[in-house]
């Protein structure tokens, strides 16, 4: 694996450093820059440069954030961030974000759109999720399910999970690992199927164009 530490100046700019489907990446790179995948949609949700530069945690990674490699959008760097993020947004522990920088460094996927994501738990959605993921912990070990408030702090972690963590936290990892993948695979299917129905559409074009040619 290799990384650039200069900062990119555009997040869609190809280099040697991605070593995973160059080929496949490539082409699904000319496909989005030609408007035909969801690279604006996907770009207009993750967070810019300067906000990356905002959150304190991630400045332990030091300049390795703004490696191009992790800043690309393509269908294995959008897949697997979605992977990465869901995953992380289920893991009850705080410094959320810098644990989906740090594996999004590790599989050399989109490092803002992994470190966006987390935010799926935030102050409102958080207790919902977690009472949800507790609640699948408990059916998978057959435990009765008590009334807890949620909160992810270092207080409510060193007071409250004491009496729920086997459940809490098994139903954590099994959420985290399901909507992981299903972003994964439900993103990775999308991009190929934009790709085919788009190529498809080109194809009949230039065949219409053919037909309606000079003779």
């Amino acid at each position: 694996m290799v990384f650039e530490t200069k900062r990119p100046h555009s997040p869609g700019t190809w280099t040697r450093g991605q070593s995973v489907n160059h080929r496949t990446r490539a082409n699904d790179t000319s496909l989005a820059a030609n408007g035909i995948m969801p690279k604006k949609t996907l770009k207009s949700i993750v967070p810019s440069p300067a906000r990356m530069r905002e959150i304190q945690s991630l400045r332990l990674l030091g300049d390795w954030i703004y490696a191009t490699n992790l800043w690309h959008i393509n269908r294995y760097s959008a897949s697997m961030a979605f992977f990465v993020g869901l995953f992380v947004a289920f893991m009850p522990i705080p410094g959320q974000m810098l644990l989906a920088a740090l594996l999004a460094v590790l599989l050399s996927c989109n490092l803002p759109l992994s470190v966006g994501l987390v935010w799926i738990t935030n102050p409102v959605t958080m207790p919902a999720i977690f009472y949800m993921a507790y609640k699948v912990g408990a059916l998978l070990i057959d435990v009765p399910v008590q009334e807890v408030e949620f909160e992810l702090s270092i207080f409510w972690l060193t007071h409250s999970l004491a009496a729920i963590w086997k459940p809490f936290l098994l139903g954590c990892l099994v959420s985290g690992l399901f909507f992981g993948s299903l972003g994964y695979f439900v993103l990775s299917m999308m991009w190929r199927w934009r790709v085919s129905y788009h190529w498809h559409q080109r194809k009949r074009r230039r065949a219409q164009a053919g037909l309606n040619g000079p003779d």
